[in-house]
């Protein structure tokens, strides 16, 4: 019972955070407009994401575009749409495998190859954490670069957008989601107990017949 309590409340966390790699792979918020010195006041903010860009007037309409090139993108860019499509395709390949391995189905017979096989599953989905992890970080740290860089104009400075804590919420999921899939020990295959019979000592009798009570 307390294996299946671990590998229902892994796969919950771990389906979680795939759906949260998801939003915040779709979201244009990875970076937005910095208010700083003379931007206090402004009519518009700007969001930048992975997929498109987004200027936010002051009145509330939104316009978004489409990014034309990819080989135009910058290196974080190229590198957080690769890696975050990557983490998706795994957690959904992660789903399957632990859904395969799960023990409420039947899809595998054999317990110790079910264990296994979750701990597969775990495998992967901590994988796709660390795949996701890597160009948060990464653009994490370029925003931050910039925003201090006393060489970058105050207009073209970003800060973290709300798509990056969600990734980093998503990170945290799988991480912990698929560390206790991978704490789904498998079980051995001698399950019950292992009873030795002592060997009765039949006697003969005396006219060479065996005692008919070595037989009860």
């Amino acid at each position: 019972m307390v294996s299946a309590g671990l590998e229902i409340l892994g796969l919950s966390m771990c389906v979680i955070g795939s759906l949260l790699v998801m939003v915040a792979c779709g979201l244009p918020m990875w970076k937005v407009t910095a208010f700083i010195e003379a931007n206090i006041v402004v009519a518009q903010t700007l969001w930048d994401g992975l997929w498109m860009s987004c200027v936010v007037q002051s009145t509330g309409q939104m316009q978004c575009k489409v990014h034309d090139s990819v080989l135009a993108l910058s290196h974080d860019l190229q590198a957080a749409r690769a890696l975050t499509i990557i983490s998706s395709v795994m957690g959904v390949l992660g789903l399957m495998v632990v859904i395969a391995g799960a023990q409420c189905t039947n899809c595998i017979r054999t317990e110790y190859i079910k264990a296994r096989v979750v701990n597969a599953g775990g495998v992967i989905y901590i994988l796709s954490g660390l795949f996701v992890l890597v160009p948060l970080c990464w653009m994490a740290n370029n925003i931050i670069s910039d925003f201090y860089n006393p060489q970058v104009p105050a207009s073209k400075k970003r800060e973290i957008g709300a798509a990056l804590y969600i990734g980093w919420a998503a990170t945290a999921l799988l991480l912990i989601g698929g560390a206790l899939l991978c704490c789904s020990c498998p079980s051995t295959g001698n399950s019950g107990y292992s009873v030795k019979y002592a060997q009765t000592k039949r006697a003969a009798t005396q006219n060479g017949d065996y005692d008919k009570r070595n037989y009860v």
